[in-house]
């Protein structure tokens, strides 16, 4: 193995040159991303946005012509720009904890947030991982409640529940096309929605919304940069160098990528970036079978291994695996396993470093609540890349590791 050879931690997919090409040339497949997910999803509403989190606002700032109340429930683990949306629309964030062996909402905690509390304006469900959550249960709150759900698939698209995609359950999606997160247009979104609050989005997308040639320029600039060095050899220049720098300087939110501000941009996303998703889009089949083989050989070779549990889908549900999590029993051993595979540039990693509720930084906006499911996750896991770049010797020598590490007194 190479010196500097690294894996991404997540399953995205490559951009080749062909696909600039046939983008450039407006050759290939007819249509467009917004018809892509339209027919893939089976939705009759489509919107792509420059970022998963400004989609997320964007349903928001819709909801609020829709209703007049105020919290907004999510997960106690999950991505620190979800409360930063949720404060930049003016709504006040409550946090239910997780289990503490899946990424399912408790949900005794949850049914008594919503009966207790009549100004609940929406649910955000995460299926975090590329795992379905357990839809049946959250439908059933927020119909006796009058709650939205708003379905958060920024690592599920493709993942099914009951033979239906993900983002097809809820009254919104979102979606997001950022880098590493399998189809990608270098930083993107998707919205999706109910037929019947389509024009409360479009209402607001025209209003808030506005045209950065620059920014978006740069966007383009970076996509083509993605191309160049999303591969192993190239990879680690980009991503484990910089993380390194951040984790020598004891900033480790930077080191994660978990450190972000509420002014993230809105703005609209080139024909190009579009064209090149469109482009790529007929692939995602195809490298989500690659992501469960891979994610199949982890879970076959640890399901009986004393002392882990590995996050996986529900009985009828289908996940997309863009990695899989597991959760060790001993935090000890999970740290070696995590250093002793670290360094060694096959895509281990973890999901975030935290509860939400214990980011210094979010103190404000999440405010102070015990979430102790969320904190032994985020304690006792590691993340197993499923990586198209993987190859089946290399995903064996992680397992081979892990067992050791596992086995050690």
């Amino acid at each position: 193995m190479s010196l500097f050879r690294q894996i991404p931690p997540t399953a995205g997919l490559p951009i080749y040159a062909k696909d600039w090409f046939l983008a450039f040339l407006n050759r290939g497949r007819s249509g467009s991303l917004e018809e892509d997910f339209k027919n893939y999803l089976g939705v009759t509403y489509a919107s792509v946005t420059n970022s998963g989190t400004a989609a997320f606002y964007i349903i928001l700032e819709s909801l609020k012509s829709l209703s007049l109340k105020k919290n907004v429930i999510i997960p106690s683990f999950i991505c620190p720009l979800i409360p930063l949306a949720i404060q930049r629309a003016g709504l006040k964030v409550l946090v239910c904890d997780i289990n503490q062996d899946d990424f399912n909402f408790q949900i005794n905690q949850l049914v008594e947030m919503c009966s207790n509390n009549n100004d609940i304006l929406a649910i955000v469900a995460v299926h975090l991982a590329g795992i379905p959550l357990d839809f049946q249960a959250i439908q059933k709150i927020t119909r006796e409640n009058k709650i939205f759900i708003i379905e958060d698939c920024a690592q599920s698209l493709g993942a099914q529940y009951q033979g239906k995609k993900t983002g097809s359950f809820g009254d919104f999606a979102f979606y997001s096309l950022c880098r590493g997160k399998g189809l990608t247009i270098y930083e993107g979104g998707v919205i999706t929605s109910k037929a019947e609050f389509a024009p409360a989005i479009e209402s607001v997308i025209k209003r808030v919304v506005k045209t950065a040639p620059l920014a978006e320029l740069l966007k383009i600039l970076e996509l083509f940069g993605y191309w160049i060095f999303y591969r192993p050899l190239l990879f680690w220049f980009v991503f484990r160098l910089p993380q390194i720098f951040w984790q020598m300087q004891g900033k480790m939110e930077k080191a994660f990528i978990e450190y972000f501000e509420v002014t993230f941009p809105v703005h609209k996303v080139s024909g190009i970036r579009k064209k090149i998703g469109h482009v790529m889009f007929n692939r995602i089949e195809r490298e989500i079978a690659k992501q469960r083989q891979i994610a199949s050989t982890y879970i076959t070779e640890l399901k009986d291994l004393p002392g882990i549990k590995l996050i996986t889908g529900l009985k009828h549900s289908k996940p997309n695996y863009p990695y899989l999590t597991l959760v060790f029993d001993d935090e000890l051993k999970r740290r070696r396993a995590f250093n002793s595979l670290m360094n060694s540039g096959l895509g281990i990693s973890q999901i975030y470093l935290s509860a939400i509720t214990d980011y210094d930084y979010l103190r404000n906006t999440v405010g102070a609540q015990d979430c102790p499911n969320a904190r032994l996750i985020a304690k006792h896991h590691i993340t197993l890349t499923t990586s198209t770049f993987l190859t089946q010797k290399e995903a064996l020598s992680v397992i081979e590791e892990i067992k050791k590490q596992v086995r050690l007194n």
